[in-house]
């Protein structure tokens, strides 16, 4: 599939099936993050792969625990993928993905939410090329602050100064994939 064919089919998935992506394909999503551009070519951020249903769905509920609704600009997502935003009753951030990348990146940088963001759309990029589907997710700043979060961080190794920035929920779509959303008009303009 061409590039722009991959990025147009590509969607956030938020309703997976229970089975595991293979680990060579994390492996090979992982790589594609590394290769994101970065401020200065610095290359600071760091990815971690959970590939454990169990421990993905623990820090999807961590995810949730100081959601703030009244931070929202909308208040609607998807019918047919419905997200926190839509349905309070959802308790885990993850969706029941059964994999997530944790992209974490230096806590006082400027430039440091760009950086890990850029890795986050290089990885669901080469996952859908893979047949994975995925969702980005924010919130990674709280998701840590409690005592389990702070427990996973030491045991991965996570140096002090650095802060999970997003999350990359892989696994496959459960149910029908959505159809292409029509492109909002006048987002972007040519000026010569």
């Amino acid at each position: 599939m061409e590039l722009l064919e991959l990025m147009k089919y590509r969607r956030s998935i938020r309703k997976y099936q229970r089975r595991q992506i293979p680990r060579e394909d994390m492996e090979k999503i992982i790589e594609a993050g590394t290769y994101a551009p970065s401020a200065g070519g610095g290359q600071r951020s760091i990815i971690v792969g959970v590939h454990n249903a169990e421990l993905a769905e623990k820090i999807g509920r961590l995810n949730v625990v100081k959601f703030d609704r009244s931070k929202l600009s909308g208040s609607y997502v998807s019918a047919d993928q419905p997200s926190i935003i839509d349905d309070p009753t959802i308790k885990g951030g993850f969706y029941g993905a059964p994999a997530v990348c944790i992209v974490f990146a230096v806590k006082n940088f400027l430039y440091s939410i760009p950086d890990a963001f850029c890795c986050a759309e290089n990885m669901v990029l080469m996952a859908t090329k893979l047949g994975i589907s995925s969702c980005i997710v924010a919130r990674g700043e709280e998701t840590f602050e409690g005592d389990l979060g702070a427990e996973l961080l030491q045991e991965w190794g996570i140096p002090e100064n650095y802060i999970a920035r997003c999350f990359v929920l892989l696994g496959y779509c459960d149910g029908e994939y959505p159809k292409e959303k029509p492109r909002k008009s006048q987002r972007s303009k040519i000026i010569e």
